[in-house]
């Protein structure tokens, strides 16, 4: 049995690189395009340094690893099918199956060789990718100034003894400087008591923020008609709060760029604040069961070594595999939207395509090996 494990093995590994290098050079070829047009232009903090082809080239192949952690579970499925599909073709499975390679050991091979690939899309997912993503960022940051979230900025909420404030950062430079705050106060009934808004800040070692070029405005008798506004123009504002760097920079960036234990760390911190975390929750669970998608894959991939091809058939059962593996991942995709507006349980929305196709495959392989 090892003899055979290590042909598998062997096989499929090979089958998984030169497809996921396929798929690279492909998306590495589109990041590339995308950023053709932000190439000759002089950055922001340091106007005599300009864009050029080798930090495009920076840019884009630090996120190479976010790449292969989005495709390495596909990867393993059209891998699996291949080299499971062409050995069934030469007859070579028939004579593994007649050499001891029964249909429930076929099954626990494939899937220990399915959990060294979880094991490598969660090491990626979780330590590599959001590391090199967050140093993408703060690259293209250096050109373009500052990291932000679009229009609408990043949104914070914290409670404190007897007010409630919400926060908007509109972006965060390399260096941690935040630009174009606005803080909202609400005192414990609800009403606004005072806003403010600031041009630039930086947040202290200190559990406060130091906001500059400030204008703030203060409600006295909020929520009544003859309520009076006092506003004021001030160089610097201290602010003492207890959001650090890491939540702001964390807010800043999409969830499914971010580590597991910061995406739960931020979860709880949104529910302590009265926020909800709904997607937030629905994308942590994804990020669990998400390595676990390549078990999936070659239980789905199995069924396809006790097909009986005829020449020139195997083409059309590979392309059958790849069709299947992206309809799993637009179904993915489409339970955590469906899920969030819905309101399901974060888990049942992130762990539903996975278990269906999983009952699907199983399904498939006992019609196919038990059955006929």
């Amino acid at each position: 049995m090892k003899t055979i494990r290590r042909l598998i093995y062997g096989e499929v590994f090979a089958a998984v690189f030169f497809v996921l290098l396929a798929f690279l050079s492909l998306f590495f070829f589109f990041d590339f395009v995308d950023e053709l047009p932000d190439i000759g232009k002089a950055s922001v903090l340091d106007p005599t340094r300009v864009y050029g082809l080798p930090d495009a080239l920076l840019y884009v192949g630090l996120l190479t690893p976010s790449r292969i952690y989005e495709l390495l579970p596909i990867a393993v499925l059209i891998g699996s099918v291949f080299v499971l599909a062409r050995l069934a073709q030469g007859s070579e499975y028939t004579i593994l199956r007649t050499s001891g390679l029964g249909p429930w050991r076929a099954l626990r091979t494939m899937l220990g060789l399915g959990a060294v690939f979880v094991l490598l899309t969660f090491a990626i997912g979780d330590y590599l990718a959001p590391l090199a993503d967050r140093g993408a960022q703060l690259h293209k940051a250096r050109f373009q100034g500052a990291i932000s979230l679009g229009q609408t900025g990043a949104w914070l909420k914290e409670k404190q003894p007897y007010s409630n404030f919400s926060v908007n950062v509109g972006s965060m430079s390399p260096q941690g400087e935040l630009g174009n705050v606005r803080i909202f106060e609400f005192n414990n009934q609800g009403f606004l008591v005072s806003t403010l808004h600031a041009q630039s800040g930086r947040i202290e070692n200190d559990e406060s923020w130091t906001l500059r070029h400030v204008q703030r405005r203060e409600f006295d008798a909020a929520g009544q008609q003859s309520a009076k506004v006092q506003r004021s123009t001030l160089e610097s504002f201290r602010w003492p709060t207890s959001l650090n760097t890491e939540m702001v920079s964390v807010a800043l960036l999409k969830p499914e760029r971010m580590r597991t234990a910061d995406l739960f760390a931020y979860i709880r911190h949104l529910e302590a604040n009265g926020q909800t975390a709904q997607s937030h929750e629905i994308e942590f669970w994804r990020k669990v069961f998400y390595p676990l998608s390549c078990l999936v894959m070659v239980v789905l991939a199995l069924p396809f070594a006790y097909l009986h091809f005829r020449s020139g058939s195997i083409t059309g059962y590979v392309f059958g595999g790849v069709m299947i593996g992206i309809s799993f991942f637009l179904l993915n995709n489409v339970f955590g939207y469906i899920g969030n507006l819905n309101q399901w349980q974060p888990w049942l929305a992130a762990a539903s395509p996975a278990l269906i196709y999983s009952v699907f495959s199983l399904g498939a392989f006992g019609w196919l090996v038990l059955k006929r």
